[in-house]
């Protein structure tokens, strides 16, 4: 009798079965668990099972760019689109080109919609411009000068409303007094440490009102005067309603890089004269929401550069790090709307910024995606929106779960019938193998925007008989086995190794492809690569952490290790001879003759 090899040691699927039969079901527990924590019992729907949006986006040539529209624009502008949308988590969203000039955009239902439009409909040329003047941003009433003082030259201190108070829409000098809002907004937020939440300036009673003429443009806190011009459109400026805000975009977006502007705050709190542009938005490299734990700044969006860009920044902050308030802050504009405007308070060198301070998750998200995702090449318009039906896409789920269903009646008949009482680990195998599935399906729906298309459903069905392969190719194994004459204890232990690794050469491949599909193909295809390669990977732990163990167990169950003619081990039907013995030293003898 040969001695055991030192050194080596069974594993816990033939030692301790039930070990890993529990972390199995731990597993389970856990994720259904998850599904029922998050509220999320069925897995989200793609636009062609669940219906949804789609709506048209004709391309526009922007001011003083004739020939934009042309292929490599469009595809670019389509990838920006996609990009954007993904961002929200619409990994089901298709947005592709259309003729010469169209994208077509379908948003899944279930998804927000309305948001992902806002998205991709952004499409004005993202810059960062310095912050001239500010005020609240409802229209500045004009003021009216008394009669005594209509001959004067400018000599009172500052334009004054009645009341003593100054007017709105000025700055009256860099010592005024201002203290910051009590609650968080979107207006002032800090870049890295040199970049300090922005106070909004409030205004200070004073003396007798001397009011100026009010051609005279006041001076800003930093010393420049606002023109004349501008600070007329600013005092008519009013951005409390949506018709109002997006009328000054459009206008806003029109403008050139070099002009200076008057813009909106995207939620209509303030109104601002704006310098040219200083970083264009294909300057930033990339931009993300990340939630700050170390600081407790909550959630905070961080910038990276280009080389080029990082150059300009550091010049324009470096400028504006020597000004008073609100001239140290710069504007983030987009579609000629300010999404944010962070102060300075030094030169940030280095080609990358944070800026923080009241961002909510959703609120980071979103200007993340405006500043990683840059401008696009083009302008566009909506020509059409409609609203895909969900009718065709239930016919289409209810046929292909019909095929699965046909599918796996197939499989579990010629399970039975072939392997009898081996059929129900195969099938107990396939239960954990779909349970896993599912909730693992339901939870990456709200975790990273997975949606449960058509093609998936497929890759779910061709899934069944990947699965059942890896347990015909164990059980055949064993087999081999007991036909050699070995119990079925032995038979089990000794073949896994050779099952083993069939399996895994096996499952291999098929991710291999799976991956491979995932990565050159586009839209609906996906669905199938993704839902492939994740139950490809998942027939290899239910294998190795249930179907093993499970085997180890029940080969100490007298049913099967006594072959029972129902159990599938049957020495008899499968044709086992008792294995040759001869006596050491001795050779076969032949008859002599005499």
């Amino acid at each position: 009798m040969a001695a055991p090899k030192k050194g080596r040691r069974a594993p816990a699927s033939q030692g301790h079965p039930g070990r890993a039969l529990i972390l199995v079901l731990i597993a389970i527990v856990g994720l259904i668990g998850g599904m029922f924590y998050s509220g999320t019992l069925t897995p989200r729907l793609g636009i062609d099972l669940a219906g949804g949006t789609s709506f048209t986006l004709a391309a526009q040539n922007q001011p003083g760019k004739p020939n934009a529209i042309n292929e490599t624009n469009m595809r670019t502008a389509s990838d920006i689109m996609e990009r954007r949308v993904n961002g929200l988590g619409v990994s089901e969203a298709e947005v592709q080109t259309q003729g010469d000039n169209h994208i077509i955009v379908n948003i899944p239902k279930g998804t927000d919609a309305k948001q992902a439009r806002e998205q991709v409909g952004t499409t004005a040329q993202l810059g960062f411009r310095p912050v001239l003047t500010t005020t609240a941003g409802t229209k500045t009433p004009e003021p009216k000068p008394s009669p005594s003082q209509s001959g004067a030259g400018g000599k009172g201190k500052g334009d004054k409303a009645a009341g003593g108070k100054t007017q709105p829409g000025t700055q009256q000098n860099a010592s005024s007094s201002q203290s910051p809002s009590s609650k968080p907004t979107t207006q002032g937020r800090a870049v890295t440490d040199a970049l300090k939440k922005a106070p909004s300036p409030k205004p200070t009673p004073s003396g007798p009102a001397k009011p100026s003429l009010p051609a005279t443009p006041p001076p800003t806190p930093g010393g420049a005067a606002i023109p004349p011009a501008l600070q007329k459109q600013l005092n008519a400026l009013d951005c409390s309603t949506k018709q109002s805000r997006a009328a000054a975009g459009q206008k806003a977006a029109g403008a050139k890089p070099s002009d200076p502007i008057v813009a909106c705050k995207d939620d209509g709190t303030q109104k601002y004269v704006l310098g040219p542009v200083g970083v264009e938005g294909t300057d930033v490299k990339d931009a993300k929401a990340v939630f700050d734990s170390q600081q407790g700044q909550g959630w905070i969006v961080q910038m990276d550069f280009t080389s080029e860009g990082g150059k300009k920044f550091a010049d324009v902050t470096g400028k504006l790090a020597t000004k008073a308030q609100p001239q140290n802050q710069f504007a983030i504009v987009l579609d000629g709307a300010v999404v944010s405007d962070p102060r300075v308070s030094e030169r940030l060198n280095g080609g990358n910024a944070t800026i923080s301070g009241g961002f909510t998750q959703q609120s980071a998200e979103d200007l993340g995606n405006m500043l990683s995702y840059g401008a696009l090449p083009l302008s566009f318009k909506i020509d059409d929106e409609t609203t895909v039906t969900a009718a065709l896409g239930g016919e289409q789920l209810h046929a292909g779960l019909i095929a699965g269903a046909i599918g796996l009646a197939l499989v579990v008949l010629y399970l039975v019938a072939y392997y009898r009482g081996l059929s129900l680990v195969a099938l107990a195998s396939l239960c954990v193998s779909a349970i896993l599935t599912y909730a693992i399906m339901t939870l990456l729906g709200p975790a990273i925007g997975f949606a449960l298309n058509l093609p998936a459903v497929c890759g779910a069905i061709v899934a069944i008989g990947i699965t059942a392969d890896s347990f015909i190719v164990y059980f055949e194994r064993i087999r081999d086995e007991i036909r050699e004459g070995r119990t079925l204890r032995p038979a089990v232990e000794r073949g896994w190794p050779r099952a083993r690794r069939t399996i895994l050469v096996s499952d291999f491949v098929s991710f291999l492809a799976a991956a491979v599909l995932f990565i050159v193909t586009v839209g609906k295809v996906k669905g199938f690569a993704f839902t492939l390669g994740l139950t490809t990977v998942l027939d290899v732990v239910v294998v190795f952490f249930f179907t093993k163990p499970l085997m180890t167990l029940l080969a100490r169950r007298k049913f099967f290790a006594d072959g029972h003619p129902w159990s599938g081990l049957d020495p008899k039907r499968l044709g086992a001879r008792p294995p040759l013995r001869r006596r050491r030293g001795s050779a076969p003898t032949q008859t002599k003759e005499a």
